[in-house]
C-alpha cells in the first residue's frame, strides 16, 4: 500500500508538471519572447523547464509548443526517480477582464521505474496573479487513458498547486 500511495504522489506530479511555473512573469500588455517557464514540486519531487515556445502573446489565444518543453528539443527533468512528457499541445484563451485564462486539454506520461502513466484533464481553469502573466491553477483532475494497472483511475490537483507564466 506505501508503493501505490507513492506511485498516486508521482501520478499528481505527473499531471501538474505540465502546467507549472515558479519564474516571475512579465506584467500586463505585450510581452516580448512567447516563451513559457514551467516547475513543480510535489511529494519532495521537483520538475522544470524553462523557454517553452508559445504561438503568440496573451492575451491573445495561444498554443504552447511540446516539442519546445519535452526532451530532446526542450529541457523538461525532474529530480529523483520520475520523468514526464507532454503529450499535446495545450491551447489558452484568456479574459483579461475577469483576469482568467482556460486550457483545453494537458495530457501527460509520467515515468518512474518501469511504470508508466498517462493521463488527461480538460477545461483547466486558472486565476492571474495580478497584473502579471503568471496565473495559478484552480483544482481540476485528469483521468488515466492509459497505462500500469499500478496507475491510479485518476489524479487531483489541488487549487495553487500549478502556475504558469507567460514572458
Amino acid at each position: 500500500m506505501r508503493n501505490m500511495a507513492r506511485l498516486a504522489g508521482t501520478a499528481g506530479l505527473v499531471v501538474a508538471v505540465a502546467v507549472g511555473t515558479t519564474t516571475a512573469a512579465t506584467a500586463l500588455g505585450p510581452t516580448a519572447e512567447q516563451k513559457v517557464d514551467g516547475v513543480i514540486a510535489v511529494t519532495g519531487n521537483n520538475c522544470s523547464w524553462t523557454d517553452g515556445a508559445a504561438s503568440t502573446d496573451p492575451p491573445n489565444t495561444l498554443t504552447v509548443d511540446r516539442s519546445t518543453i519535452n526532451t530532446p528539443g526542450g529541457n523538461l527533468s525532474c529530480d529523483g526517480s520520475i520523468t514526464a512528457s507532454l503529450n499535446n499541445d495545450p491551447v489558452f484563451t484568456f479574459d483579461d477582464a475577469a483576469g482568467t485564462a482556460l486550457t483545453d486539454a494537458i495530457d501527460i506520461t509520467g515515468r518512474r521505474g518501469f511504470v508508466s502513466c498517462r493521463y488527461r484533464a480538460t477545461n483547466i481553469r486558472w486565476d492571474r496573479d495580478g497584473t502579471t502573466r503568471k496565473y495559478t491553477n484552480r483544482a481540476f483532475t485528469a483521468g488515466k487513458t492509459s497505462g500500469s494497472f499500478l496507475c491510479p483511475a485518476s489524479v487531483t490537483t489541488g487549487a495553487g498547486e500549478a502556475s504558469v507564466a507567460f514572458r
